[in-house]
């Protein structure tokens, strides 16, 4: 059966177009996915994310749980509040997830994991705890909901909608967060997101959830559906779980080696693997150049080096073309043209380096 968040029955009133994700019944799109992507562009709109995951972990040396069992170093969490991305991995260095880990205190760090692997995560953690770390508790947090304001305009007008979130975000940088006292509630605003525009991601209670939605919709903030974060998400450059990366490739052949902390002296699980990888493949951006087709994934890239794949692709709206994430032989650079199968087509795409846009402004040519 799917499971439904807080704000299902708002999104089915508002005439959203329903589709499975990750197990959720989750809004594509409010009537067209190209308005709500340029919304989030140029001005600012909301999604429910209140399908991800919320994990909080808690007890004497969470740190120390967590310096093992994630590829990033959460030694670089100093302040509380502050984000961190990362994957988990296997001990073969495929990627388990990847995730963001908030350090609140000492004793309490929070993880926010995809809704598809959710359940793994946790007993894969849980797992884990068993033999490292059996004094910490490992909690999901069913009570919390989760909307992401991103845009332009996203923080001046999740300040008007939500009075005292001005006060306590004004100052705060990218990838921390913090408490903000509200008219409905105690809330979590982080200063993160999945769209390559500034704005906050909510974590609030969820019998808040459809009220704090409401007074941003007043407040002008538009809401969008899957279609959009994902074709947002594809022109910021930002891997998709499932697509991008999965159990079976590496962080270095997702794009992601700068998430990846092999100097520290820490032991963690994947790293004996990774310090061996031959980083056979490169990870780029294509952006089409013949008519005729559309980007996808899954289709087969032809280079001088020899085949690649397209892990991630579709039409840009920002751009105007089709673009798409690829994994391709090692050396294959940006500037380089190579050849996409497109059903029974063979059409020329040119190597770029991600991210294809961010903060509205469009880095490829």
């Amino acid at each position: 059966m799917q499971k439904r968040t807080p704000l299902n029955e708002v999104h089915r009133a508002a005439g959203a177009r329903m589709v499975d994700f990750g197990g959720y019944d989750m809004p594509v799109h409010y009537g067209s996915q190209i308005d709500e992507h340029h919304a989030v562009r140029r001005d600012a709109g909301m999604f429910d994310v209140s399908h991800m995951r919320t994990v909080d972990i808690t007890g004497r040396g969470v740190r120390d749980f967590l310096r093992f069992a994630l590829a990033n170093n959460v030694d670089k969490l100093a302040t509380p509040g502050k984000a961190l991305y990362s994957c988990m991995l296997r001990e073969d260095g495929g990627v388990l997830d990847d995730l963001l880990v908030y350090f609140l205190r000492e004793d309490l760090f929070r993880l926010v994991v995809n809704a598809g692997t959710a359940e793994k995560d946790v007993a894969w953690l849980r797992a884990l705890a068993v033999t490292r770390a059996p004094q910490l508790t490992i909690t999901v947090r069913d009570d919390l909901a989760m909307i992401a304001v991103q845009g332009p305009r996203a923080r001046a007008l999740l300040w008007h909608a939500l009075p005292g979130t001005e006060a306590a975000t004004a100052a705060l940088e990218p990838f921390n967060g913090t408490d903000a006292e509200t008219p409905f509630g105690s809330i979590f605003v982080a200063r993160t997101g999945y769209t390559g525009e500034d704005g906050f991601e909510i974590l609030l209670p969820a019998e808040q959830a459809v009220a704090v939605w409401e007074a941003l919709r007043a407040a002008g903030v538009r809401p969008a559906g899957l279609g959009a974060r994902d074709t947002l998400r594809l022109e910021a450059g930002l891997d998709l779980y499932g697509q991008d990366m999965d159990e079976t490739v590496s962080p270095f052949a997702a794009g992601l080696g700068w998430t990846v902390d092999l100097k520290s002296p820490r032991d963690f699980v994947g790293k004996a693997a990774l310090a061996n990888d031959a980083r056979p493949f490169a990870f780029v951006g294509l952006v089409l150049t013949d008519t005729g087709g559309v980007l996808r994934a899954h289709q087969k890239v032809v280079t001088a080096r020899g085949e690649g794949e397209t892990t991630s692709g579709s039409f840009s709206p920002t751009l105007g073309k089709s673009i798409a994430l690829a994994r391709v032989p090692a050396g294959t650079a940006p500037g380089d043209t190579v050849t996409v199968l497109i059903r029974d087509k063979q059409l020329a795409a040119r190597v770029v380096k991600p991210p294809f846009v961010r903060h509205g402004k469009v880095l490829v040519t």
